[in-house]
């Protein structure tokens, strides 16, 4: 017997999953929408983009826009007592709604 994968993507299939009227492609304003840099996002990772999808043990997260590389975001997000910086495309953030 040997042993078992450990990728990127195991154990995922339930958040990666989505319903049938959901599939397919996210609109347009997804990809194209803009933060400010101080600004609160939550990772919410969009399954049918693999570009920039950060990692599924950050999805729910609340992080903060630190900055801007190309197209993506540089979010912080503070996980346990340490504060780990991601580079996240925009299709994976929503605005934070407090």
């Amino acid at each position: 017997m040997g042993n078992r994968s450990r990728g990127f993507l195991s154990r995922s299939r339930g958040f990666l999953s989505k319903a049938p009227r959901e599939k397919g492609m996210p609109p347009v304003n997804r990809f194209v929408q803009e933060f400010n840099v101080g600004d609160k996002v939550v990772i919410d990772v969009e399954p049918s983009v693999r570009k920039g999808m950060p990692h599924k043990r950050y999805q729910g997260k609340v992080g903060i826009v630190a900055g801007k590389r190309g197209r993506a975001f540089i979010v912080d997000v503070k996980l346990g007592d340490k504060v780990k910086r991601l580079i996240v495309n925009p299709v994976h953030l929503k605005e934070h709604k407090e």
